[in-house]
């Protein structure tokens, strides 16, 4: 009894193993902190990891994109794994953004730490 009051007021998923609730805040940023987040880049980079969430249907509960380093609060499968989020929302990211924003190639050997 003492454990159904708390479980009812949070959000549990599940799939066919497990009931979770498990909320990442994830931050990354640009090779050597560079401030190349900037206007056009931040919106593009906007639509990949919504798109990145939508694909795999993780929760994208919040997203802030500042001009040198990115914060994002996702709820995630924890038998897929975070780590496994994290490499491809950096890797599509980093590919699609040089291949659209040449500036990056100039100014960066590979886009995040």
């Amino acid at each position: 009894m003492l454990y159904t009051a708390p479980m009812s007021r949070m959000s549990y998923k599940s799939n066919k193993n497990v009931l979770y609730s498990c909320k990442y805040h994830v931050v990354w940023c640009p090779k050597y902190r560079r401030k190349v987040l900037v206007e056009p880049i931040d919106t593009r980079l906007k639509q990949i990891i919504e798109e990145v969430c939508q694909e795999h249907q993780f929760d994208l509960l919040s997203m802030e994109i500042m001009p040198d380093h990115v914060h994002l609060l996702i709820e995630c499968d924890p038998q897929f794994g975070i780590h496994k989020l994290v490499r491809l929302l950096k890797g599509r990211s980093s590919r699609l953004l040089r291949q659209e924003f040449p500036v990056l190639e100039r100014k960066l050997p590979t886009l995040w730490t």
